[in-house]
């Protein structure tokens, strides 16, 4: 029998799990954003370097993503992604990143402070960590025949070549207990989209998650980018960045794969990518009407709903 409300755990950070969130909050009342915990720029990698707190930012996103519609929500939605201008020390500081780490100093709890946050903004869901630490990605990165180890999400992201594989430092870090919960009692796994190297492919690299998520009785769904991400992806095709989700665990099955109409160049080797991995393709047209590289909320929202409950 097919939950009315499916449970939900989307998996990710930054801008790609916004979007999937701001989707997956109109169709299910059940959703848990795992979000990784590696950035080490801006404002989350002072307060980390600062406090050596978990890097709050893609957290603080997650939580401005599960915001409602009326008032109340886009009020705080704005209010918490507010960045500080200025001349001196709290320059680029967002407001819920100090509200985030401000309420972990006092609860000593990284879990519960943002329970507490999540109830200020009324979030439609909650937001975990997907590690109790702080993580740093270590990637191999291609140049010119060269292979070059560089460390940092950061320097990750913006290094020049081509990322060949990802890994954690620590290298078998501490899952957050209630994520792992979370995803072995979902219906649903959402990977993506995102910026696969330093938000999508860290989760399968967090030992207990990893093993959650093969052993999950949860259906998995992978939302393809619109578009490679500057530094990571560069000249990915739609079925490379499934190609290089198999390179990074093997043995990860898949039940459904989105991807929008308009990007998709060779429909056949997409679909066999897919089938490789146990899974079928879907094809949507999940992109913003302006014809910009994002997820359109609404169209996104009415292919996963058809998804979930069977009629796609």
């Amino acid at each position: 029998m097919i939950p009315l409300h499916p449970k939900v755990v989307a998996l990710g950070g930054g801008h790609g799990l916004y979007a999937s969130l701001s989707a997956l909050r109109t169709v299910t009342d059940d959703l848990t954003a795992v979000v990784t915990v590696a950035d080490d720029g801006g404002s989350s990698g002072r307060l980390r370097r600062e406090l050596g707190v978990l890097p709050p930012g893609d957290l603080r996103m997650a939580l401005a993503a599960l915001c409602g519609d009326d008032e109340w929500g886009k009020t705080w939605s704005e209010v918490v992604q507010h960045r500080f201008r200025s001349e001196g020390e709290l320059h680029g500081h967002a407001v819920g990143n100090l509200l985030i780490v401000a309420l972990w100093e006092l609860l000593g709890d990284p879990v519960k402070g943002l329970e507490w946050v999540g109830r200020l903004l009324g979030a439609h869901g909650r937001v975990l960590p997907m590690a109790s630490v702080p993580l740093d990605i270590q990637a191999e990165v291609e140049l010119d025949g060269r292979i070059t180890t560089i460390r940092g999400q950061v320097a990750c992201a913006l290094t020049p070549g081509r990322v060949r594989s990802i890994s954690l430092l620590p290298s078998d870090p501490p899952a957050c207990p209630q994520a792992v919960t979370a995803i072995e009692e979902a219906d649903w796994v959402v990977f993506g989209p995102g910026s696969w190297f330093t938000s999508v492919l860290p989760h399968l690299k967090v030992p207990a998650l990893a093993r959650a998520l093969h052993t999950t009785r949860a259906k998995r769904l992978v939302i393809l980018n619109l578009a490679p991400q500057p530094g990571e992806t560069d000249g990915f095709s739609p079925e490379k960045h499934l190609e290089v989700l198999r390179e990074h665990a093997p043995d990860l099955s898949v039940d459904a794969v989105i991807a929008d109409c308009g990007v998709v160049g060779d429909q056949l080797a997409l679909e066999k990518a897919a089938a490789s991995m146990g899974g079928r393709l879907v094809l949507a047209d999940v992109g913003a009407s302006d014809g910009s590289a994002r997820h359109d909320g609404p169209r996104l929202a009415a292919v996963l709903d058809e998804i979930f409950h069977g009629k796609r």
